[in-house]
């Protein structure tokens, strides 16, 4: 890793808060996600660099110890915060109070000042976020991860809407933090545009694929392993089966292809995911769908699969479908491209930057199977071109270079709560 001058105002340690899901737990699984593979890689990097990171979860079974080592100098607290049985996100804002509690508790066990910064996922965190800051007298940096009022401007059929309740919470947050980071220009401009949020304290850090993991190999190889025709046409979906990732509509291009004509002997489709969110609610539904299209034959449902199995995926799939109605970034999009797979995806939110539009893969506007089996059928007839370009725009975003810009934000933040806490001017607080 190369040297990297520090700022006198970096964080020497710093609280992360993660109430609704655990970095320990496997992307895919219930509310797990690319949030969860977010603060995992970036709190193992700034760990390296000295920083020391714990972050605040609330236990989930009575078998969890109370602290965890998820890497040298990266501690997970587990806080008992209601029972221990999953809750819904709905359900969780009653216990904010008890969740609040047990992170103040634990910073009452040190020395004062043994945080220098907070910094909070997702607005119930924020909402504790916000607490400990205030209480302990250090920045609140906050990342949304996603946004009421987005996700209820592109709502998918059937899918409930966000409720007030978040939209008033997050408004709060927003005008509380010291620091916003958002996943892109997109959604930073929505911060500003949606809730006000001053634009000095907005600052994009884009996130980032392992590229060490996540790498090309072979096609061939791949499908061996997952017993897949080596000749195949292949579509995958990975995510949690939910209607805001809209995995259906992968199912439908799907039949709209076998009605065009596809031999049906040569089409595979991989749905690698489990049920989250209100997917929970019809947790069959994909494959009772699958059922109505009389696609069984051809569609395979896999469980929520770790890094490797994931990459073997990725590999044996010659385009990866992100069709999702709503997408702070989308890590499955740059994952599939560090693999060498194109990517078809929804015009929406940070896919945009996620994928390089007809170079990389191709984004598609709207969630009608006709455009989608368009796009699928036109990637899959230029793989060789797509997959050239897919790794060379993957390599354009990293976890190193997320960090970067978090410990920037973290020091900027710090800089400016110092300065507005007491009276300092911009010399005096220089980096």
């Amino acid at each position: 890793m190369r040297d990297r001058p520090v700022s006198l105002h970096q964080p020497r340690r710093v609280a992360v808060l993660s109430l609704h899901t655990s970095p320990l737990e496997r992307p895919g699984i219930g509310d797990a996600g690319g949030m969860n593979v977010y603060i995992t890689q970036t709190a193992k990097r700034m760990a390296a660099r000295g920083i020391g990171v714990e972050v605040f979860t609330r236990a989930t079974s009575s078998e969890q110890p109370p602290v965890v080592e998820l890497a040298p100098g990266v501690l997970v607290r587990h806080i008992q915060a209601g029972p221990f049985e999953g809750l819904g996100r709905g359900e969780l804002p009653g216990q904010l109070c008890a969740f609040a509690a047990g992170v103040q508790r634990a910073e009452a066990r040190h020395e004062p000042g043994y945080y220098d910064l907070v910094h909070s996922h997702y607005w119930l965190s924020g909402q504790v976020g916000w607490l400990a800051s205030d209480r302990w007298g250090v920045p609140l940096v906050h990342t949304a991860h996603t946004l009421a009022k987005v996700k209820n401007a592109a709502l998918a059929s059937g899918d409930t809407p966000e409720p007030r309740l978040r939209e008033i919470g997050e408004q709060q947050v927003v005008d509380e933090a010291a620091r916003l980071t958002a996943n892109t220009p997109v959604e930073a401009a929505q911060l500003m545009e949606l809730y006000d949020a001053e634009p000095r304290k907005v600052h994009t850090v884009r996130p980032g694929v392992d590229l060490e993991r996540f790498t090309p190999g072979s096609q061939l190889a791949a499908r061996e392993e997952l017993e897949l025709p080596a000749g195949a046409t292949v579509l995958a979906f990975v995510g949690r089966i939910q209607p805001l990732k809209a995995p259906d509509v992968l199912l439908l291009a799907a039949a709209e292809l076998l009605e065009r004509g596809l031999d049906r002997d040569r089409l595979r489709v991989l749905v690698v995911g489990g049920p989250s969110g209100s997917g929970l609610e019809q947790p069959r539904a994909l494959q009772e769908l699958a059922h109505q299209l009389a696609i069984e034959d051809v569609v395979r449902f896999l469980p929520p699969q770790a890094v490797d199995e994931l990459v073997r995926v990725y590999r044996a799939a010659d385009v990866v479908a992100v069709p999702s109605y709503n997408e702070s970034f989308g890590l499955v999009a740059l994952e599939a491209q560090a693999c060498g797979t194109p990517v078809v995806a929804a015009d929406v939110g940070g896919l945009s930057v996620a994928v390089a539009d007809g170079s990389s893969g191709l984004l598609v506007r709207g969630h009608e199977s006709g455009p989608w089996a368009d796009a699928l059928s036109r990637v899959v007839a230029q793989r060789p071109a797509f997959a050239k370009h897919a790794p060379e725009h993957a390599a354009r975003f990293s976890w190193e270079r997320t960090t970067d810009a978090l410990v920037d934000s973290y020091t900027r933040a710090t800089i400016d709560f110092r300065r507005g806490r007491v009276g300092l001017t911009e010399a005096d607080v220089a980096v």
